[in-house]
């Protein structure tokens, strides 16, 4: 049951001081392979899951910037737990329809 909602925000400091978006892409890559519910926000990406999916998820996201020679980084991570089960839409669905573009 999915219970968990995950948002990560991955902050890279990158090799040689390049943008850092091409190496949130790639960790939004990773968690596009997981196929897990997930939705991309401006500054984090929410999953929808367990929490052993979330973690497991979390060391991916990392051994692909270890991947990538990112000297460090730092993962901001906030979990959101409903025992009942829970989903993105659950929390944000009411919104949709209001996105700015």
């Amino acid at each position: 049951m999915d219970d968990i909602l995950m948002s990560i925000q991955v902050i890279p400091k990158t090799p040689n001081g390049e943008d850092v978006i091409p190496y949130v892409d790639e960790a939004i890559k990773v968690i596009q392979e997981a196929e897990v519910p997930y939705r991309v926000g401006a500054l984090e990406t929410t999953v929808q899951a367990d929490m052993n999916t979330c973690l497991i998820l979390i060391q991916k996201i990392n051994d692909r910037m270890v991947e990538l020679e990112v000297p460090s980084i730092i993962s901001q991570v906030k979990f959101y737990h409903a025992p009942e089960g829970i989903t993105i839409e659950t929390l944000t669905g009411k919104y949709d329809s209001d996105r700015v573009e």
